[in-house]
Order: C-alpha cells, then sequence, then structure tokens
C-alpha cells in the first residue's frame, strides 16, 4: 500500500469515527445535523455515510417529516445499527479462545467459545478465532461493520510492544508473534495485545468499584496466571511480568512446567494438572463437568485432591498477600465455581499465613463473580480505557496500530 493511499485510509477513517461518535452522543440524526456536528462538507459527509451505510455500520432509523417546517422532502435520519459490534474481545487460552463483542453502548451483544489442542501453532489459533467470530455473525446477526477496536489476550507471562520496549514472552512459550497484524489487516481496525489473566483481573477488578484499590486476582484455567491492582492501578511491572504467581514454585520436586521449571503453581493448580490429579486418585475424571458430577456425589478422593490443591494456592497466595496487603483476594476460572471447597481450603490457607498481622479488616477470599468470559471482557475494558485503574496503563489509541486523535467514548 503507497503512503498516499494510506493517508487517504486513515483520513477516512477518522471522518467514520466522527460520524459514529456523534451519532453514539447525540442518536438519530440527519445529515445536515451531522454535517454541522462533525465539520465536514456536505459532499464528504455523503461519501462517509454512504460507506458506512453499505457496511452495515449505520441505519436510516426515520426521517425528520413529524418535525421539518415547511414543505419539501423528509431528509432521512441517521442511527448507529445496534447489531453492529463496535468493539471486539479476544482471550486465547492454552487451550481455547473466547470471544466477546460489545455494540455502540457498550453491551455485549454476543459471546461464544472454541476449543483446540495447545499444541497447534498460533496460525491455527488465529483461523479457528476467525470462524468462532464468523459463526457468532451467523448466529446472532452481529456484523462488524463499525469496528472501532480489538483487545486480545493471550496466555501469560506476556507484555505487548511499548515505546521502546519490544514484546516479551516466556522463553519456553510460543510467542503469539503475527496476532495483532493477522486482526488488524482482517478487520481494519487498531489492535492492543495483552496478557489474557491481566485483562481478567482487570474485568473483575470493574465489577467491584468497592475493592479495586488493592487486590489480588488469580485464575485458575488451562494455565495459571494473576493479575495485580495496587492502589487503585492495574500494574504490569518492569517488563510487564507483575502478577505471573502460576511460575511461583509450588513443589520444587513437582513436575516440569511449559516455563521450563519445575513444580511450578500452574502444575499443581491448572485445570489439567487438577483433572490428572482426580485420576491417579482413583476418580473417573476427565473433562469439568465429569469433575462436577464427582463434588455433587461426595467423591471423597476428588475433595482429597481439590483440598490438597486449595493449600497450595493458599500458600502461594499467602507469600504474595504478605506482600502486597491486598483488601480483597480473587481466585478466578470455572473451576471455582464447580469445586468451591478449593476456595474454601484457600481461604482456610491464607488466613494461616497471615495470622501474625494485626488487622481491622479480614482478608477475604472469594470466587470470581465472572467466568470464561473474563478474559474476553477484559480486552473489552481496555479497548474502553476509561476506568481509573487504567491510569497511566498503556493506551490501545496511542498504538501504532491506533489512528490520530481517535478514542473510545467510554
Amino acid at each position: 500500500m503507497s503512503s498516499t493511499t494510506g493517508v487517504h485510509a486513515l483520513v477516512r477513517r477518522t471522518h467514520e469515527e466522527r460520524v459514529l461518535s456523534a451519532l453514539r452522543s447525540h442518536g438519530a440524526l440527519s445529515r445536515g445535523e451531522l454535517a454541522k456536528r462533525v465539520g465536514l462538507s456536505r459532499t464528504t459527509l455523503s461519501e462517509i455515510t454512504a460507506q458506512l451505510l453499505q457496511r452495515g455500520a449505520i441505519i436510516v432509523a426515520d426521517t425528520d417529516a413529524a418535525t421539518r417546517a415547511g414543505s419539501g422532502r423528509p431528509a432521512e435520519r441517521l442511527a448507529l445499527d445496534p447489531e453492529s459490534g463496535q468493539f471486539l474481545g479476544v482471550d486465547f487460552g492454552h487451550r481455547r479462545v473466547h470471544v466477546a463483542v460489545a455494540d455502540a453502548s457498550h453491551d455485549v451483544i454476543a459471546q461464544g467459545v472454541e476449543r483446540y489442542e495447545d499444541d497447534i501453532s498460533w496460525p491455527e489459533r488465529i483461523s479457528i478465532a476467525f470462524g468462532l467470530i464468523d459463526r457468532l455473525s451467523r448466529e446472532t446477526g452481529v456484523h462488524y461493520g463499525a469496528l472501532q477496536a480489538i483487545g486480545i489476550g493471550v496466555p501469560g507471562p506476556y507484555t505487548s510492544a511499548r515505546a521502546g520496549v519490544p514484546a516479551v514472552s516466556w522463553k519456553k512459550q510460543l510467542a503469539p508473534d503475527g496476532v495483532d497484524d493477522a486482526f488488524a489487516e482482517r478487520f481494519h481496525a487498531p489492535v492492543i495485545v495483552d496478557n489474557n489473566t491481566r485483562l481478567a483481573a482487570l474485568a473483575e477488578a470493574i465489577t467491584r468499584p468497592d475493592a479495586v484499590d488493592n487486590l489480588l486476582y488469580l485464575r485458575l484455567s488451562d494455565g495459571v496466571g494473576g493479575g495485580l491492582v495496587v492502589a487503585g492501578r492495574l500494574v504490569t511491572g518492569s517488563r510487564g511480568f507483575a502478577g505471573e504467581l502460576g511460575h511461583v514454585t509450588a513443589d520444587p520436586t513437582g513436575l516440569p512446567c511449559r516455563c521450563g521449571k519445575r513444580g511450578c503453581l500452574e502444575t499443581v493448580a491448572s485445570v489439567p494438572a487438577i483433572l490428572r490429579a482426580c485420576r491417579e486418585a482413583g476418580g473417573d475424571v476427565d473433562t469439568l463437568d465429569d469433575l462436577a458430577l464427582a463434588v455433587a456425589k461426595g467423591d471423597p478422593a476428588v475433595d482429597m485432591v481439590l483440598r490438597s490443591v486449595g493449600s497450595t494456592v493458599g500458600r502461594v497466595l499467602g507469600a504474595a498477600a504478605m506482600t502486597l496487603n491486598p483488601r480483597e483476594v480473587v481466585i478466578g476460572g470455572e473451576i471455582v465455581h464447580i469445586a468451591p471447597v478449593l476456595v474454601e481450603q484457600a481461604a482456610a490457607t491464607l488466613r494461616y499465613e497471615l495470622y501474625s498481622i494485626p488487622s481491622d479488616q479480614p482478608h477475604i477470599v472469594r470466587a470470581a463473580q465472572l467466568r470464561d468470559s473474563d478474559g474476553a471482557l477484559g480486552a473489552i475494558a481496555a479497548i474502553f480505557h476509561q476506568s481509573p485503574l487504567l491510569a497511566g496503563y498503556p493506551d490501545p489509541t496511542a498504538s501504532s496500530r491506533s489512528l490520530p486523535q481517535q478514542r473510545s467514548a467510554l
């Protein structure tokens, strides 16, 4: 693409954003009203609205026949299409991808999940994600004609590239190279990529505005990761590795971890590790559904495994809590809703670990409110970039793939 063509595309996109922002803020407007609000000529505005109508980003809502004075042909009033996905959140786990789509009012209007093997390449994962996004469009009628930004979470440890600092991922982990380029080229929208568990922590924190000042978050999923809210800020650390509790050594003689070490918390408390331990203890458990059934039956072998895992989780959280003194500790992931005894045991262990700290406020350990959608919803929240948690956090609209002067309304 030539530089001239790129400049024209950038200008057009900027004009489109101004039109979409005006419609988002003021509701249905005629072309004349739009021209006054966005400061574009009638000719330019006509071209921009024609393109947006063709893509389905906006619709003809009605006419001004009921309010216009005098004779003449009623003018069409344009509005945002309520079925147009404006923001896209994508959470790539080790074994599944979750997608959430939010509309112009920031309500989630579609979401879904697709599983894959943990050893497939990133191009294959991206292809599966695109297939899921297309399927959601067919099943729900949601389309992406006005897509303004995309937030993508990838397995950690990971930090996206920023000014003067290259992207960093774990040395033994398959780096998600090309994810941002693939989505930018497919959807022609700004893209931000970050650690999916950190995004999940953001999503969980903003659902509890009374507890976001100091929060310790741990997610037990296909992998194990964490996120930190310290002094009211979502923190990344100097290179983006803050909160990587999944790679704290829980058992020095334990199993090898994907990171290259041995006995990391992930080798004990990830979903695959828990299911494997249940089978080794004699439980008939291959899936989370099997685990739910075993818990409901009160299987003693499974209960023993879950309590042991909970104790290990509590000790790791205790060390982190002793350092950070959080107001609240949250354990996320689908498994904590299936097996609440794990959270109960982690809470009991954490209380013991922190018993020596005088406090007028109990350390609260709870299961996350959100479920497997937390990373995708956190990615959308990062796009909006309005939460006070994100003060000082890299703004997606300031990235090299974003457009000048473009910012979400949230």
